[in-house]
């Protein structure tokens, strides 16, 4: 079967998948850690660096911004940003990736001036900057929109009582990073507590930042004026990765494991995919998934419809909505779907019917799903990272041959994934193979 396009699976589904499928880095961990090394004029040496567009498309801002880079992921990278030119940000590599208004707050910090453009990223509905801007502006420095450009200015930065209007991770990581280097205490309240944030929490601290409560929604900075230190990290697995493969195990036949899952996103994870029957086996840091087993929908107390709904940390991730509404359509019963988050998240469902799936759309939050469906193979394209995660997963255990589009919306965010996924007994054509 020939590709019509560069940006294309072929995937021939309905093939059982088994084997070990291990986790890579966490993405939304390794983005505002490379942000961080900002902060330091001394080496960075990070760990465990997942090899994805999005991680490659930060390296080259930080390369243009005069950060010297040795390594490339996969794997160990150390950056050095000693020589560091705010001004020369590249303008088109930020717009390609949400994660580049991360360099707000280690940029202001370090040099006091900054100018960057409107990040890009998914569009999966409005996805606010007031958080960040208030939180910035709490410590001191001046925001506005000059030209098109964020531009974000500070003399110095003085610690605050800060309180987030909205427990943003991404707000929670900038004011931290730059509350890092300011001057005196910040307190932060209603800040983000996922895995992500705690992971740059403990690389800060390695840096020499003070920060405690990481892991809660009030997190304190004791200031550190004057750059931190250089430190060694290890990026943390990722567990939406992980979540992602227990889905797809869930649906595709075989029994697959996943090795060196962190205990603490097990609880959080399976909140939303046990209501959909979803078991799994948990032993030393080894979660094995036996996708034999029946999925039947688990009902509310009274046997009403159950719902799974997303919702900050240690909720259900919304990043993993995409995914258990194709669990959902593999499952026996019926199962109200609530992403309560993003207006636009939904909007592939479309897709999922397309291929046989038993979905009503209530509203752009809310689908009701109805299973189990016998998936066929067609054409489809993915809007976004997730989403394209779970046409992927619908494309494995669907009959017939799917042909998947826009894929390198996918490879944003999963490192080598086809190439694990044969070694599973997947087969998916790409380009060149």
């Amino acid at each position: 079967m020939s590709l019509i396009a560069n940006d294309v699976y072929v995937v021939k589904g309905g093939i059982p998948l088994s084997g070990t499928l291990h986790p890579s880095g966490s993405k939304n961990a390794a983005l505002p850690i490379l942000a961080a090394s900002l902060l330091t004029d001394r080496d960075v040496i990070i760990d465990n660096l997942p090899d994805i567009r999005d991680v490659r498309t930060m390296l080259d801002i930080l390369a243009g911004l005069g950060v010297s880079i040795s390594g490339k992921p996969p794997g160990t990278v150390v950056l050095n940003a000693s020589a560091l030119k705010p001004g020369s940000i590249d303008v088109a590599a930020c717009r390609e990736i949400r994660a580049s208004i991360l360099l707000a707050g280690p940029l202001t910090a370090r040099t006091g001036d900054v100018k960057l453009p409107p990040p890009g990223g998914d569009v999966i509905g409005k996805r606010r900057l007031d958080t960040h801007f208030e939180a910035l502006e709490q410590l001191g420095a001046g925001v506005s929109l000059e030209d098109g450009m964020l531009t974000f200015r500070a003399r110095s930065l003085e610690g605050r009582r800060i309180f987030l209007d909205e427990p943003s991770v991404t707000a929670t990581e900038n004011v931290l990073m730059a509350a890092s280097v300011a001057k005196g205490e910040t307190i932060v309240y209603n800040a983000a507590c996922e895995p992500n944030v705690q992971d740059l929490v403990k690389m800060l601290n390695a840096m020499g930042a003070e920060i405690e409560g990481a892991g809660t929604n009030l997190v304190k900075v004791r200031g550190r004026e004057g750059p931190l230190k250089g430190c060694r990290h290890t990026v943390t697995p990722d567990h939406i990765e992980i979540g992602s493969f227990v889905g797809l195990a869930a649906c595709c036949g075989g029994k697959i494991t996943i090795p060196g899952v962190p205990v603490e996103i097990i609880d959080p994870m399976m909140n939303g995919f046990s209501k959909l029957g979803v078991t799994l086996d948990f032993r030393e840091g080894d979660v094995t998934v036996d996708g034999s087993r029946e999925l039947i929908v688990i009902p509310d107390r009274g046997g009403s419809i159950p719902t799974i709904y997303d919702a900050p940390w240690p909720g259900f991730s919304p990043d993993l909505v995409s995914t258990a509404i194709v669990v959902a359509t593999q499952a026996r019963g019926t199962s109200l779907i609530f992403e309560k988050m993003f207006e636009s998240r939904l909007f592939f469902v479309d897709k999922l019917v397309s291929m046989g799936a038993g979905i009503i759309q209530c509203d752009p939050h809310r689908v009701v799903v109805s299973g189990p469906s016998p998936l066929r193979g067609t054409d489809v394209s993915s809007p976004d990272i997730r989403a394209g995660m779970a046409l992927l997963t619908a494309a494995l255990c669907a009959e017939g041959t799917s042909t998947i589009r826009n894929v390198h919306q996918i490879e944003r965010g999963y490192e080598n994934l086809i190439p694990r996924l044969k070694r599973l007994g997947a087969e998916i054509l790409t380009p060149g193979n």
